[in-house]
């Protein structure tokens, strides 16, 4: 691509949903965030003649190709149009399947979407997910214990995107907030079964993500406590005296994403595990 390009067209082809392809487009094209990239995602792709329409598109609006095809009859022809095109394509799947090979010392099966089979795995994410959207905002407190992880923290902390991509990796996860003048409920202290993690931020960042979300709104106050730097110190304070009485560890997600803060949650309720597996009976 010439360097003074600022937009990339990305063809994204799959057998399957494309859920691969997207997630790897998302991580190398921050990597340019003065480019566009616009994706053209061309997903469930299992015939050759798929390929010749896909081809076309291609053609009209060249860029970069990235694919996810097991199958060679369907990759081949892919490779080969992508040639004349003089585009480049390349196979995201198959130098992790080279190692897979050369470590394991057998061919793979070359099942288009086998990662999406209905398997346990799949069951126990879809039930993690209704769980989690059940018990979200401190709903159903009755059934915290459950839950796996219990999520607290106040307003703008990224309780319910955090405990939904956890829910997504098939872990039962509620969340509550917390208000001030509103007790948190009494189930919360009194569950055994999961882990408690507490989130934070600084004070500037909640109040700048506050500012964002009711900007619009002509009811809010420039003074009101919701948006007051102080009360929203005192919030973080509140929530850190909370979880330092209770010995619930504390994350402060003011640099981190959300799969950074829910890899860090995993990492404490696998040593949480390992600590009680290592405990007498």
């Amino acid at each position: 691509m010439k360097s003074e390009a600022r937009h990339l067209h990305l063809h994204l082809v799959s057998d399957a949903t494309g859920e691969t392809l997207l997630t790897t487009a998302k991580a190398a094209s921050a990597q340019y965030p003065s480019v566009t990239v616009i994706e053209h995602l061309h997903a469930m792709v299992r015939s050759p003649k798929q390929i010749e329409h896909i081809l076309g598109d291609i053609e009209r609006e060249p860029g970069i190709v990235l694919f996810t095809l097991v199958d060679r009859t369907i990759a081949d022809p892919l490779e080969a149009g992508c040639r004349e095109i003089a585009v480049p394509c390349f196979s995201v799947l198959d130098p992790v399947l080279q190692v897979f090979q050369s470590y394991l010392g057998a061919s793979r099966e070359g099942r288009a979407g086998a990662q999406h089979t209905l398997d346990g795995d799949y069951f126990r994410r879809i039930e993690a997910l209704t769980f989690t959207m059940m018990h979200d905002d401190g709903q159903l407190p009755e059934e915290l214990d459950l839950a796996e992880i219990v999520i607290i923290g106040v307003s703008r902390t990224s309780k319910t995107p955090t405990s939904i991509y956890l829910a997504n990796r098939g872990v039962r996860t509620a969340n509550i907030p917390i208000v001030p003048g509103v007790p948190l409920p009494e189930q919360l202290e009194a569950a055994r079964r999961p882990l408690i993690v507490g989130l934070v931020a600084t004070a500037d960042r909640i109040v700048q993500m506050r500012e964002n979300r009711v900007l619009a709104l002509s009811s809010f106050a420039a003074d009101d406590p919701y948006v007051d730097r102080a009360a929203v110190a005192n919030e973080i304070a509140t929530t850190r005296r909370i979880c330092a009485r209770n010995g619930w560890p504390v994350i402060d997600v003011t640099r981190r994403s959300i799969e950074e803060t829910a890899t860090a949650i995993l990492a404490l309720r696998r040593g949480n595990a390992a600590l009680k597996e290592g405990q007498p009976r």
